[in-house]
């Protein structure tokens, strides 16, 4: 049947997505602004970005970003999976009840309290002093339950016929995990690491409770400049994550058309 399109729906359609993107697109826009006050144009430059890659501090709050975001991404892919994979073959439902509440909880806790929780904890036990395994250690602990939840969904729909003949084959449980289980839960484990990965990078709250001199971390260092007024450094940096972000969505999106029209060829 033919469906007609209904006019009122596009126009809300469109009125959503200006609501999503208009502020992103005003951020790129005043990243070339010739002024330093934001909300004042004063012509084009582009300026901004050398100076951007100038700024030690700015600098180095990134690498930090990425070195906590690389630990806590590793981390938390290989144990969420393993935890989701777990989570999706338990049989007894008051222990799937059970494993289900615990695995939700670090989600629906405020950051504040998560936040807090995590520097008693290091402060109590290892005498922390807010290094950057620290600040992984407190991301892995918020973000594992993402991954977990995908991994578990995706489990859960697979055939547990083709492991199992995989095994009558003379597979090994390793083996038939590996070249079996693995590639068909590929795609929600990528999906598990892009969403730890963002936690990670953008995190402020729970990163400010746990990070230490010289651990500050991007969303930290952008968080402390714009107290005094948005400059178009930030909005340069903010521009670079922006264009960052879409490019791995856009790459992502494209190598899983592929996979897909090729398992479509091979059926």
């Amino acid at each position: 049947m033919r469906r007609e399109r209904n006019p009122f729906l596009t126009v809300y359609a469109w009125i959503v997505y200006i609501f999503l993107f208009a502020p992103i697109v005003i951020l790129i826009l005043f990243s070339f602004n010739d002024s330093k006050r934001n909300f004042i144009w004063r012509g084009f430059t582009l300026k901004w970005y050398p100076e951007l890659f100038g700024n030690d501090a700015l600098l180095a709050a990134l690498g930090v970003t990425l070195q906590v975001a690389f630990i806590s991404v590793v981390v938390t892919t290989f144990l969420g999976t393993l935890l989701g994979l777990g989570l999706a073959r338990l049989r007894s439902s008051r222990a799937a009840g059970a494993s289900d509440t615990l695995i939700l909880l670090p989600m629906v806790t405020p950051e504040v309290v998560m936040g807090i929780s995590l520097l008693l904890f290091f402060a109590l036990l290892f005498n922390a002093n807010g290094s950057i395994l620290q600040i992984a250690v407190a991301h892995i602990a918020f973000s594992i339950s993402y991954v977990a939840i995908i991994v578990r969904a995706r489990a859960v729909s697979l055939d547990p016929r083709m492991e199992e003949a995989a095994r009558d084959l003379g597979a090994s449980p390793r083996a038939a995990f590996l070249h079996v289980t693995l590639p068909l839960l590929a795609p929600a484990v990528a999906a598990g690491g892009l969403i730890a990965f963002a936690l990670s990078f953008d995190d402020l709250i729970i990163t400010s409770f746990n990070a230490g001199v010289g651990s500050s971390t991007l969303p930290l260092y952008i968080y402390s400049r714009i107290r005094f007024g948005v400059t178009p450094e930030i909005n340069a940096i903010s521009t670079i994550v922006v264009v960052s972000t879409g490019v791995a969505i856009l790459i992502a999106m494209q190598v899983s058309a592929r996979r897909a029209r090729a398992l479509a060829t091979q059926e």
